[in-house]
């Protein structure tokens, strides 16, 4: 589904994203905002929350300096909603082979630092 990362561009079904942005299923949520920056709350996935995944990837950019906060590390916990937070290009990786394994899935992919 994701056929290139690199620094500040994603490929997604032969569409170029420059901003940071999500996938929820299988669709693109382009033009990804958090309310702090670096650090992703549950307000700032709702719509993948909505979606009740199984495993929500996060791409941290990267060097990896986006992270989940403790409230959504235990939001998800409580939930028994994996999360896999990983550099950008790694995470990319993973949700492909995650999504082509049928996994129920959702990301959120920073895509600079």
């Amino acid at each position: 589904m994701i056929e290139q990362y690199s620094f500040g561009n994603i490929v997604v079904n032969s569409v170029r994203y420059t901003n940071d942005m999500k996938i929820v299923q299988g669709k693109v949520v382009p033009e990804w905002w958090r309310k702090r920056g670096h650090s992703v709350d549950v307000d700032d996935i709702q719509d993948i929350l909505k979606s009740v995944p199984d495993i929500v990837v996060l791409g941290k950019g990267s060097p990896g300096l986006m992270k989940a906060t403790r409230a959504l590390r235990e939001f998800l916990k409580d939930r028994n909603i994996k999360l896999i937070e990983e550099k950008t290009t790694k995470a990319v990786e993973t949700f492909n082979r995650l999504f082509k394994e049928g996994q129920n899935i959702a990301a959120g992919f920073h895509l600079t630092c």
